[in-house]
């Protein structure tokens, strides 16, 4: 059983930490509702929303995350699953002990792929032409009832051609188009995952979010909210380094088909890279700290 060194968190205070929470995910999660009451779809911010699974519900609501206990009350058997906290003695907290051994195996392998992941140099070279990747020779054009595409379909493939593929992230070379698949230089596949992401890639740090949300309720929702932040970030540099034209949604493409948009598209890779680490970095303390003390 883990044991707590600071007192709970009062009532009060950590039912405001809840509802400024709630409302800061509103922001996002309420256009996405609105959309979807309307039939309409949006590039960028859906997939948050889709590909990685985690309900609107659940993004909104706020977890102390392991080592903070919070005072019980209604609100609190409300809000929090008996089967991950521990209630008692006037205040309750998410415990390792409870953990089920599905559970505990899901939660070591996210610590180790996170921690292969930032034991690698970052690669910059793959210049986004994963989304390139997945549209050669036009046989499953994914997004092409949202956006359309900005290049002809011959200038893609010549791209796709003429660049050296490198992508290391399983989750996008699946979606390749399969003679695209032939053209990259690693072969990922899901069980190789722990020997292939590395710390520069734009879909490894989008999915730091993927890891803190299936980390609930053992990671902070000011963690998760941060790397859904970093995640949305990512999304966007994303597409608008596709071939899709996202002009319609407002969005400037970054124009990797030349040399000065491959730059752009490293320069912003880069600044990702080093927003992600210390979000990695507190994901694999945290989770350490879990494991530990199950």
């Amino acid at each position: 059983m883990s044991t707590l060194a600071r007192a709970p968190l009062r009532r009060e205070d950590w039912l405001q930490a809840a509802a400024s929470h709630r409302a800061r995910a509103r922001t996002w999660t309420q256009p996405t509702r609105d959309r979807r009451a309307r039939g309409e779809k949006h590039p960028v911010d859906d997939f948050l929303h889709t590909y990685y699974r985690l309900s609107l519900g659940k993004l909104e609501r706020w977890h102390p995350g392991f080592g903070v206990a919070v005072e019980d009350c209604v609100e609190a058997r409300s809000m929090f699953p008996e089967r991950y906290y521990r209630f008692g003695k006037g205040s309750c907290h998410a415990e390792p002990a409870l953990l089920g051994g599905k559970a505990r195996e899901r939660l070591g392998f996210t610590l180790r792929l996170l921690r292969a992941t930032r034991s690698r140099p970052p690669n910059f070279a793959c210049h986004g032409l994963h989304e390139w990747a997945m549209v050669y020779r036009g046989t499953m054009v994914r997004h092409r009832e949202t956006v359309p595409l900005r290049l002809p379909q011959e200038e893609i493939d010549t791209l796709v051609r003429s660049q050296p593929l490198c992508c290391s992230h399983f989750d996008a070379f699946r979606f390749f188009a399969p003679e695209a698949q032939l053209l990259n230089h690693l072969q990922p596949d899901l069980w190789a995952r722990e020997d292939n992401e590395q710390p520069g890639c734009i879909h490894a740090n989008m999915d730091l979010y993927k890891w803190a949300a299936k980390s609930l309720p053992w990671v902070p929702s000011e963690l998760l909210w941060k790397c859904f932040h970093l995640a949305l970030k990512a999304r966007e540099i994303d597409m608008r380094a596709s071939p899709y034209d996202l002009s319609g949604f407002g969005y400037e493409p970054i124009a990797v088909e030349t040399a000065a948009g491959r730059s752009a598209y490293e320069k912003e890779q880069r600044l990702l890279t080093r927003e992600a680490g210390p979000l990695r970095d507190d994901l694999i303390s945290q989770l350490d700290e879990v494991l530990a003390a199950g």
